[in-house]
């Protein structure tokens, strides 16, 4: 999955995005999107494929997961950032991973 160009950190970084998002205790972004490789996805939000292309700015993407009630004040998506679920870090490697994608 993990393309071979790509320098050893930024493989690092999408490995544990991808641990992140499938962490059921952690990203937990399985529980309501359908992510290629996940189990058990949930469909309450989109399919996340094609990420790169509908956020071409990374900087919005981890906007939304720091905080989407910014962008959706009704959305069900948790604050991550905001609510200290995730941290900056970790954020920045699901994003990563979701780029991949």
């Amino acid at each position: 999955m993990l393309a071979t160009s790509l320098p050893a950190a930024a493989q690092s970084s999408v490995a544990e995005g991808q641990k992140l998002a499938f962490d059921r205790s952690k990203g937990n972004c399985l529980t309501c999107h359908d992510i290629k490789g996940g189990n058990l996805p949930g469909s309450i939000g989109p399919a996340l494929t094609d990420i790169k292309r509908k956020y071409p700015d990374r900087n919005e993407l981890v906007a939304i997961l720091v905080d989407a009630t910014k962008r959706n004040p009704l959305t069900v998506m948790p604050p991550f950032g905001r609510n200290r679920i995730l941290n900056d870090k970790e954020i920045n490697a699901i994003v990563d991973f979701l780029q991949t994608l």
